[in-house]
């Protein structure tokens, strides 16, 4: 029987930080209400687009796996922040790396991306379909952060992150998993005309942001990813206490908590970055393996739960048994290019198209 093993990761953030300090200079907000409900401190902004991030990140997990891009059978691109629609993403993705022999697409579950995408491509594997994936997880929802909105402006960030998955004949990788939608919901969290809802040529910047009822997801949120997280742990034939890490998708420290008091997890098994990054969609799980990887907080045949909601309202989770390998076997040099702006400066279009807001117009 055939399993499907993560054998490379790696992650690319940007640079430039916009702290909770930077935030209360532009809306009625402060370090302390933002840490306080959200947990975050920080999050990054991209000076250049998610194609870009998604190469070095995809180059820092091929270097982890000792994999050359034309061993690769296809590229997944999971991303609600694609750079293009026509073509997708991924088709760039797969040119930059010289991809040759892979096929390439995007999947968009939104914060639930990564974890769809690696069920997508685990089953592949399992089927033999094919052998060698790149999955990468990437957003730039910065792009559509309106910064005079308190309530969305201060959850999201830029980044990315990726992993390689290879057949193998032991029982690692995705064991179990539990998919789903609330798409009667959908509109609680949305970009209304980001699509071919819009009106070409004359967009509308009331409905060109991210639109979200924040009460509403938090609790939706907190229920489905925890019924999600338990039902994969009883379907992979665990107890809770086999569970060696939860890795959540990391939109609110408190979502993050109530999930881990549904599966009876201390602390010390939870992974959490939210400070440093905010909500980056698609990319937090992916960018918070490699994390833990590197803090040691994944050990060779480790039990891990992934777990993620988002719009549409999708959910996901997935129980994974880690292989015996935690270390890269090669590191690339792969790097983004570096800063000439400052973050002011980069938030400019946003000021331009949604507005400036108020406590900078004096």
């Amino acid at each position: 029987m055939r399993f499907a093993e993560i054998v490379g990761w790696g992650k690319a953030l940007p640079p430039t930080v916009l702290t909770n300090d930077d935030l209360s200079k532009m809306v009625d907000t402060s370090d302390e209400w933002i840490t306080t409900r959200t947990g975050i401190k920080e999050r990054r902004i991209s000076h250049v687009g998610a194609t870009e991030m998604a190469v070095v990140a995809a180059r820092r997990a091929l270097a982890a796996a000792d994999m050359d891009p034309a061993e690769l059978d296809l590229v997944v691109n999971a991303t609600c922040t694609p750079e293009t629609l026509i073509p997708a993403s991924a088709s760039h993705v797969q040119a930059r790396l010289a991809a040759r022999n892979a096929g390439a697409m995007d999947l968009n579950a939104n914060c639930s991306g990564f974890v769809y995408g690696l069920v997508t491509v685990s089953d592949m594997i399992k089927a033999g379909s094919v052998d060698n994936v790149l999955l990468v997880g990437v957003e730039k929802l910065s792009y559509l952060v309106d910064y005079t909105d308190r309530s969305t402006c201060v959850l999201f960030g830029d980044g990315a992150g990726a992993v390689v998955l290879t057949p193998s004949d032991r029982p690692v990788g995705v064991l179990s998993s539990e998919l789903g939608v609330d798409g009667e919901a959908a509109d609680i969290l949305c970009v209304p005309e980001f699509g071919t809802a819009g009106r070409p040529g004359r967009p509308d910047p009331r409905r060109s942001g991210i639109y979200m009822e924040g009460q509403e997801v938090f609790r939706r949120a907190v229920t489905k990813m925890g019924e999600a997280s338990v039902a994969v742990v009883e379907k992979a034939g665990w107890e809770l206490t086999d569970v060696d890490l939860l890795i959540p998708h990391q939109a609110n420290l408190r979502i993050i908590d109530a999930t881990a008091r549904r599966m009876g997890l201390p602390a010390s098994k939870v992974f959490v970055n939210i400070h440093a990054y905010g909500n980056t969609s698609a990319a937090t799980i992916p960018v918070a393996i490699t994390e833990a990887l590197e803090q040691e907080m994944i050990r060779p045949g480790a039990n891990l739960v992934l777990a993620a909601f988002g719009g549409g309202l999708t959910w996901a989770a997935a129980a994974v048994k880690w292989g015996e390998r935690t270390t890269p076997l090669s590191v690339s040099d792969a790097e983004l290019p570096p800063v000439t702006q400052t973050v002011w400066e980069l938030l400019q279009p946003n000021f331009e198209f949604y507005g400036l807001p108020e406590k900078l117009r004096d």
